[in-house]
């Protein structure tokens, strides 16, 4: 089939199939585009999805749909908590039963888990939005400015930890089953840092809106009088504290490459005390060997997780590539990390880009730690699947990099042919395949075996692509957040 259909089969599929109306107006794209009438097989893939729905709404702010972002926003800010434990949280999906919305928070997912990214999620897109629509007057509504107020304080609170990192259960990301991914997961973090900077920024075009911060100094104009405002400034100067405060600790702990590695192998242990080398007391044996060729002598990358003497070395490939659309990594690392993908793209990009995670749980590791979870097999689903709704967020993650920073002309060629040649794969596989969900085995050969087929965001994922590599490759700016360095502490 040639490119010209595959797209726009692509569309007709988003467009008549996937996306769905509420009141008359769309809200919203379900998870899996039904081939069957409804039934209980099809689980919750018929409702809406905030997760799922990120790259469906970039999508239609490329298109110029700005109306139906903003009506899925303004949706999933109706549907916001108000309940005294978890006010301040979006709802993991939603679905209308019966002429109400049904919202779930957690209390109908398989295992009860809760989807802290999706509130992290609606932060960043809303911020996009503004930012892509230049529609100020919604950002400034008393209805956004006091949900981001929401959620704001639902992050921003006294804990028992003093870490700048967002502490959550197992399953609380897109990684939604057990896989030892409990505590401070990297994805958690990168999407708590991109939340924060597009709160502040959010709350910025608010205050300068009403004349209370100068557009160009970021200094006050005025001490603003109303209880509202002086809320969001202080809101703000903590916020970015918080950021400040969490970028240097993935900086310090996260990110590693070969000379690193060696560092932490040589550290003492059982140490006491305000300044000490090994924090986490990270004892050698818990570091893999199969670190010395994954990292070669150039790669670098953010590690899955940080707690106490169980550093997870895994390979998350989403966290990676939202570290360096969000700059929490610096432009040299950014290089890094693309070489290191380059260096391993026989694991993660194989014949369906990309492993959501390397290496995978196997044997007494995997019935441990994930359960004995039928569905996350060693190279299934998320335990070392590959998921082609991933690939959208590389392209931008290097398309973006060679267009702010340096680079030379050898390392954007080698990274260009490596956009270039999965996206054609993608492009001959993935109507074959009627656009599944996932791909199961060490080469990404095989439909899932639990796959959904006709999942909307492995469509929307080729056509985001497709706009970034064919139509407008200047459109990778779109993820792009406030700068921390830019930012007033007021």
């Amino acid at each position: 089939m040639q490119e010209k259909n595959v797209i726009q089969l692509a569309k007709s599929l988003l467009f008549d199939k996937a996306l769905v109306k509420l009141n008359g107006e769309y809200v919203g794209a379900v998870a899996a585009i039904s081939r069957v009438a409804q039934n209980a097989h099809d689980l919750n893939y018929n409702e809406i999805f905030i997760r799922d729905n990120i790259p469906v709404m970039i999508y239609l702010l490329l298109e110029g749909k700005f109306e139906i972002v903003r009506h899925f926003l303004d949706t999933c800010l109706k549907l916001q908590s108000t309940q005294f434990q978890t006010q301040g949280i979006f709802p993991t999906s939603f679905v209308e039963i019966e002429g109400k919305l049904v919202a779930d928070y957690g209390q109908r997912a398989i295992g009860r888990v809760q989807s802290i990214d999706a509130s992290l999620w609606w932060v960043i897109l809303a911020y996009i939005y503004v930012h892509r629509s230049g529609d100020r007057l919604w950002a400034g509504s008393l209805e956004v400015q006091t949900g981001i107020q929401r959620f704001l304080n639902l992050i921003l609170h006294p804990s028992f930890r003093d870490s700048p990192t967002l502490f959550v259960p197992d399953g609380a990301f897109m990684i939604d089953r057990p896989l030892d991914v409990w505590g401070s997961p990297l994805e958690i973090q990168v999407l708590l840092y991109g939340a924060l900077l597009s709160a502040v920024g959010l709350i910025q075009i608010d205050l300068i809106d009403k004349g209370h911060l100068d557009p160009e100094s970021k200094v006050l104009n005025t001490h603003p009088k109303s209880e509202f405002a002086t809320h969001q400034i202080y809101q703000s100067s903590y916020a970015i504290a918080w950021l400040i405060r969490l970028k240097r600790f993935m900086l310090k702990h996260y990110w590693v490459n070969s000379k690193i590695i060696q560092t932490l192998r040589r550290r003492p242990t059982e140490e006491y005390g305000d300044r000490v080398a090994n924090e986490y007391n990270i004892q050698t044996e818990s570091i893999p060997h199969w670190l010395q060729d994954w990292l070669g002598d150039q790669g670098g990358y953010l590690v899955g997780n940080i707690r106490t003497g169980r550093p997870d070395f895994r390979f998350f490939t989403l966290g990676n590539c939202l570290g360096a659309i969000f700059d929490v990594i610096s432009p040299t690392q950014q290089r890094s990390l693309f070489r290191l993908m380059h260096q391993n793209q026989v694991s993660l990009f194989a014949q369906m880009p990309l492993r959501i995670c390397h290496p995978p749980l196997e044997s007494d590791e995997w019935r441990k730690k994930t359960g004995y979870d039928r569905k996350n097999l060693p190279w299934c689903y998320h335990n070392g699947g590959h998921w082609p709704c991933l690939f959208w967020f590389f392209a931008i993650a290097t398309l973006r990099h060679n267009q702010q920073y340096f680079h030379s002309e050898a390392d954007e060629q080698v990274m260009n042919t490596l956009l270039h040649n999965n996206y054609e794969l993608m492009l001959q596989r993935l109507p074959e395949q009627k656009w599944a969900e996932y791909f199961d085995g060490p080469n990404g050969v095989w439909i899932g075996q639990q796959a959904r087929v006709y999942q909307t965001w492995t469509i929307v994922g080729l056509l985001l692509t497709h706009h970034f590599l064919k139509v407008n490759t200047n459109d990778a700016n779109i993820m792009s957040l406030p700068k921390l360095k830019e930012l007033s502490l007021f």
